[in-house]
Parts: C-alpha cells; sequence; structure tokens
C-alpha cells in the first residue's frame, strides 16, 4: 500500500492540475461572454464571436502552432537544444545512406498507396455498381477501414511470417502456400527491396475502401442524362467513362489522391509495428520518432518533422487550388 502512495499522490496532483485549467479556461469564457452582454450594440456581435471562437483557437495556439515553432526551431540547434548548428541537421540527412535511404522509401509510398489505391477503388467502385448485393460488396471492402494501423500491421505480419523449412510448420498463409506448391519459404519482411512493397500492399489494403466509397458516391452523382446523351451518340463503355464520368469526378478524384498522399506521407503505426523500420524499411515519420524518443537526437527528429511538413505542404497547395478553381466554375 506505501508503494501506492506516490501513484494516488502523482494522480490526484495531475487531476487537480487539469481541474484548475479548465475552471481558468472556462472563467476566461464567462468573462468574454459576460462583457459581450454589456458591450454596445455596435460590438457586441465581435465579442460574442470571440467567445465561440476563443476556445478554438487556444487549443489550435497549444496544441498546433507552438508545438510546431517549437520544432522548426529545433531543427536548427543540437541535440540538447542549446547550441545553434544552422543547417548542419538538414547536411546529415542528405549524407547518411540509412537516412536517404528512408526519404526514397517515403517517395515510393507516397507514389505507389494513393496511385494503387485509387486505381483498384476507382475499378471496384465502377464494376459493382447497381450490383446484386452491392452493399455486401461496399462493405467488405471498407471493412479494413475500421481496423487501425496497428491492428491491420499485426495481422499482415501473420499473413507475412516466415519459419524454416523443415524447422516448424508455416503459420504464415503466404508461406504455407508456397510450400504446398513446392516452393521455398520467404522472408517477405527482411527481404529488401521488396519488403517496403510488402509493406505498402497494407496500406493500400486500408485505403482501397476510402477511395472506393468516395469515389462511387461520385459516380452516382454523374447526371444520367448526360450518359445517355453519350451512349446516343455512339460512344462505347470506355468512351462513356473517358469523357463522361472521368470529368464528372475529377473534383472528388483530387480529393481522395491527396488525401491518401498525406496519410501515407505520415505512415508510422505499420512500419512500425511490422519491422520498426529496420531492414531498410524506415520511413521519415518512423525515423523521426526513433531519433527524437529512442535516441534522444531532438534536432535530427525535428529537421525531419520539417522535411516532412515541406513533402505535406505542395500536396495541400495543389488541393486549395484546385477546390477554388472548382468554386469558380460553379
Amino acid at each position: 500500500m506505501r508503494g501506492l502512495a506516490p501513484f494516488w499522490s502523482d494522480l490526484f496532483e495531475k487531476f487537480g492540475l487539469m481541474l484548475l485549467g479548465l475552471a481558468v479556461f472556462a472563467a476566461v469564457i464567462g468573462v468574454i461572454l459576460f462583457l459581450a452582454d454589456r458591450a454596445p450594440k455596435r460590438g457586441r456581435d465581435v465579442w460574442q464571436l470571440l467567445a465561440f471562437v476563443a476556445p478554438a483557437l487556444v487549443l489550435l495556439a497549444v496544441g498546433l502552432i507552438y508545438p510546431a515553432i517549437r520544432t522548426t526551431l529545433l531543427a536548427f540547434y543540437d541535440r540538447t537544444g542549446n547550441e545553434f548548428v544552422g543547417l548542419d541537421n538538414f547536411v546529415w540527412m542528405f549524407t547518411q545512406p540509412d537516412i536517404v535511404q528512408t526519404l526514397i522509401n517515403t517517395l515510393i509510398w507516397v507514389a505507389l498507396v494513393p496511385t494503387l489505391s485509387t486505381i483498384i477503388g476507382l475499378a471496384y467502385a465502377i464494376f459493382i455498381d447497381k450490383s446484386h448485393g452491392e452493399k455486401i460488396l461496399k462493405s467488405l471492402v471498407f471493412m479494413p477501414m475500421a481496423i487501425s494501423f496497428v491492428g491491420a500491421g499485426i495481422i499482415w505480419r501473420f499473413m507475412y511470417e516466415f519459419r524454416e523449412l523443415g524447422f516448424a510448420e508455416q503459420i504464415g498463409l503466404l508461406n504455407q502456400l508456397i510450400v504446398m506448391f513446392g516452393g521455398q519459404p520467404q522472408q517477405f519482411l527482411v527481404n529488401s527491396p521488396f519488403n517496403t512493397l510488402f509493406l505498402i500492399v497494407v496500406m493500400v489494403w486500408i485505403q482501397t475502401g476510402f477511395a472506393m466509397v468516395l469515389l462511387s458516391a461520385a459516380i452516382k452523382g454523374v447526371p444520367i442524362e448526360i450518359i445517355e446523351a453519350a451512349r446516343l451518340d455512339g460512344a462505347n463503355a470506355w468512351q462513356q467513362f473517358r469523357n463522361v464520368t472521368l470529368p464528372g469526378i475529377r473534383g472528388t478524384l483530387v480529393v481522395v489522391v491527396t488525401t491518401i498522399s498525406i496519410a501515407t506521407l505520415k505512415v508510422f503505426d505499420i512500419v512500425r509495428s511490422m519491422t520498426g523500420g529496420n531492414f531498410e524499411t524506415s520511413v521519415v515519420a518512423n525515423e523521426m520518432y526513433t531519433q527524437a524518443f529512442n535516441r534522444s537526437e531532438f534536432g535530427y527528429g525535428s529537421a525531419l518533422a520539417v522535411i516532412l511538413f515541406l513533402m505535406v505542404l505542395p500536396i495541400v497547395v495543389y488541393n486549395v487550388r484546385v477546390m477554388r478553381k472548382q468554386k469558380e466554375i460553379r
């Protein structure tokens, strides 16, 4: 019982600090609302708007803006955060073979995952559109989206599991099939560079359902009159898809591709749970975690975080530009 005393003491202390913070936050909002009621009519709307927006702004500043600024500054300091080293952390990043391989792996992920997920999801949405059992077939493909990345990684790790031939029975489904057909079991997660491709399969398996649902809804939103007009003009199925359906779902395609691309750039759980970033499979997010929290190299970790942000930024900008063009057309 004595050993539990410090634990309960720390728990109550943290709980008390949390309650104190909530009380201060509520008091500030209450003061703003009180002033809003007492303010002149001209300024009342501004005060009321401030009262409702203030919580979001505070959380945004504390949880996003301050950490982003702090991380960017740390990228130019050493591991202690005390000595300014300039661009040394970025030079280290592009001169270390392991980190260069990590950057290449990330680019491979971004090139393959959105492309394959979107193509497979689009094809599936087209082929099962208005077919018997459409809801069930869509549910089966969308189901992996309900699984966490860590859970998906564990599931597929069992799929790729390797046992030496003659030493033990194969428990991995793929290796069991290979042995049944007279082949040699393979170490799918060890042999580079194909192990990265086997990890990518897991992400594609998860994201295909997301792409399929959005694209299926977009396809159903294409006016049937335009499709019928193209059919009457003699257009075959491929021409209808290329000239009518594809332009009609272009906005959704952009959203799907950019969303999956951003999720892929931030992928961490799959790599961490399946290989731990070993065997030349690491990606930027995993390496950032490894450097900052496992090796206490906060300068290196922050530099990797900045690079990750710079890789995501063009995708976000492109998405915003496309959305603005669509609004102008409408």
